[in-house]
């Protein structure tokens, strides 16, 4: 087999670095679990007319909600 061209090599190289950084991990990581990630869930958010969160009985817009 003949010696692969300049061409060609920089396409391969190329073609390698597409591909490294597509991966999510570098190569010397080790390899994920085949488990399902559990996602996390975003804490219900405070509406305006809402109990404040700090406990002090007043709705969230007299309370921290308010805009200084």
């Amino acid at each position: 087999m003949s010696k692969p061209d300049k061409l060609t090599s920089r396409f391969e190289q190329r073609e390698e670095r597409k591909r490294l950084d597509r991966a999510v991990v570098s190569p010397d990581d080790p390899p994920l679990p085949d488990t399902p990630v559990e996602q996390a869930h975003a804490a219900k958010t405070v509406g305006r007319n809402d109990e404040c969160p700090c406990g002090s009985g007043k709705k969230y817009k007299k309370c921290c909600g308010k805009s200084k």
